[in-house]
């Protein structure tokens, strides 16, 4: 082999291995504050501009150390917010503490002024479920199978915490009791086929995680694996099939394989507006 062809076999063999190192060592880490705005019809006026910060799947154990979810948890810090909502899979092992003993008293350090609300996804339950509701508990943040009612002045928004589908669904009609149909309501819900359930009271707005966006999303194409039956359910903005929105966080962490591509993790930070 001549020098020339020595050259351009070398930097080939250098740039296969760069693209294949950019999804699981580069885009993985590199974690972004994502910014949307949702109307809602039903939103009291006084919540206009009430904004909500969403961590999801922050998967805590291999290759998410505790020093990253520290950084996010930093960075949530110096967001501006009124309220902070946590929608699941906190820890990424099965059959373990430890990971849940480490990650839930930093997630215990956040703060907002209108509180920290968080629910259970899949993996918290396959890890350990008594543990994890444990620490929810004693950073007084579960809104698992219960309703909290934000206030402002008089004007009312409700919070719905779902069970996870898989595990310990719940009927929302059951969770929701006797708030007035014509009140504005907010389900936290891991799994965004939550949204497809049955209920028959009123629901304004799901906020999910779960799907990481597919953590893969080919140009063109989108994400070829999505963890949901209904594959419309990837990230950002969607619709149930009765019409109502869902938003899904790309979350923080990994699953099945720890990669990324054209789906950056994210910190999702939701301004809700009044028609």
């Amino acid at each position: 082999m001549n020098r020339r062809k020595f050259i351009v076999s070398s930097s080939l063999v250098g740039l296969g291995g760069l693209i294949g190192a950019y999804p699981l060592f580069i885009e993985r880490q590199l974690v972004h504050v994502k910014k949307y705005a949702i109307t809602l019809r039903k939103l009291p006026k006084a919540f206009d501009g009430f904004t909500v910060v969403q961590l999801t799947d922050v998967h805590h154990g291999f290759l998410v150390s505790k020093s990253f979810v520290k950084r996010i948890i930093d960075r949530v810090k110096g967001i501006p917010r009124d309220m902070i909502v946590l929608t699941g899979d906190y820890v990424h092992e099965q059959h373990d503490n430890g990971e849940i003993d480490a990650v839930h008293p930093e997630l215990g350090n956040l703060r907002a002024p209108y509180g920290v609300h968080a629910v259970l996804g899949n993996h918290d339950h396959w890890a350990n479920r008594d543990k994890t509701i444990y620490w929810l508990e004693r950073n007084r943040q579960s809104l698992r199978h219960q309703v909290k009612c934000i206030e402002r002045g008089d004007a009312k928004l409700w919070l719905i915490g779902a069970g996870d589908l898989w595990e310990d669904h719940k009927e929302l009609d059951e969770i929701t009791g006797d708030i007035p149909m014509d009140q504005c309501k907010i389900v936290l819900a891991h799994n965004p086929d939550t949204a497809d359930t049955f209920y028959e009271n009123s629901i304004d707005l799901f906020l999910c995680g779960h799907t990481h966006g597919g953590q893969v999303k080919i140009p063109f194409l989108g994400a070829p694996i999505l963890p949901v039956k209904n594959k419309a359910y990837s990230s950002g903005l969607c619709y149930a099939k009765n019409k109502t929105p869902v938003f899904i966080s790309k979350g923080i962490g990994w699953a099945i394989l720890p990669i990324r591509f054209n789906c950056y993790p994210e910190i999702s930070v939701i301004t809700l507006k009044s028609v």
